[in-house]
């Protein structure tokens, strides 16, 4: 089924001082939230933890206020068979990925499906929320913003990847995945399988990818100071992507 023009959202405003103004709403918020999110990756505890209810706040209020509808925001049925093979996809990048990592003894699997449920269904969980954020706070107020969907997506996609600094392995990742996530999702407009793909990527880095490399997974100021039990940071390293609004993807699968 067609969903009309999907790479633009219709605005329920009519005349151009209405959507000049629709535009500087956009601005304003996302530019907070985005703000609010980079201070949760870089602010030491306590204040950290006050940054994170800040910035989940913000955005559960202004995506009430500016909610742009269910179909708009990927929240439908329609599309899931459509776009399941990118799940397909992501599971033979995770199986080819296994096996390289195998075969170069870096694999770290925690012991059998059921162990495997228990560590990673919290992330997993947790990716539709990222999703939500790259897609429906992001992305669609970018596609108001700026002139073109191409430059929408690429913006989306870079300022997600930004937010991974300074996390090499994370920060080339979500970039190439955010790319083709915002595309994906401008063509099947649904939110679903991009989440699932994303928890399968995630879990193949986390497993695949030693500790040492990616540092458990952490950003900002949790990446610098990994492995520094005695630094006067410490809290806050235990702490900074549990609690980061945008990659949490460390605190389901960390490793002792």
């Amino acid at each position: 089924m067609s969903f009309g023009p999907v790479d633009r959202p219709i605005s329920r405003d009519t005349g151009s001082g209405v959507d000049a103004r629709r535009q500087r709403r956009d601005f304003l918020e996302l530019s907070i939230g985005y703000g609010l999110i980079l201070l949760t990756v870089w602010t030491p505890q306590p204040w950290q933890r006050l940054f994170y209810l800040a910035a989940f706040g913000w955005v559960v209020l202004v995506s009430v206020v500016s909610f742009d509808g269910w179909s708009a925001m990927g929240f439908r049925v329609s599309g899931s068979l459509r776009s399941l093979w990118v799940v397909g996809f992501a599971l033979l990048f995770a199986a080819g990925a296994a096996a390289l990592a195998f075969r170069f003894q870096t694999l770290q699997l925690p012991g059998g499906p059921e162990m495997l449920v228990k560590r990673y269904w919290g992330y997993a969980i947790w990716t539709l929320f990222q999703q939500f954020l790259l897609l429906d706070f992001v992305l669609l107020r970018l596609l108001r913003l700026l002139p073109s969907r191409m430059e929408a997506v690429f913006a989306a996609a870079g300022l997600f990847a930004f937010a991974h600094l300074p996390n090499p392995v994370l920060t080339a990742t979500t970039l190439l995945w955010a790319l083709a996530a915002c595309s994906l999702f401008l063509h099947y407009r649904n939110i679903y399988t991009l989440a699932l793909a994303h928890a399968i990527l995630g879990i193949c880095i986390s497993v695949t990818v030693p500790a040492s490399v990616h540092h458990n997974m952490r950003v900002g100021l949790g990446y610098l100071f990994y492995g520094q039990p005695n630094h006067h940071h410490r809290s806050q390293k235990d702490h900074i992507v549990s609690t980061s609004a945008w990659v949490i993807d460390d605190a389901p699968i960390r490793r002792s």
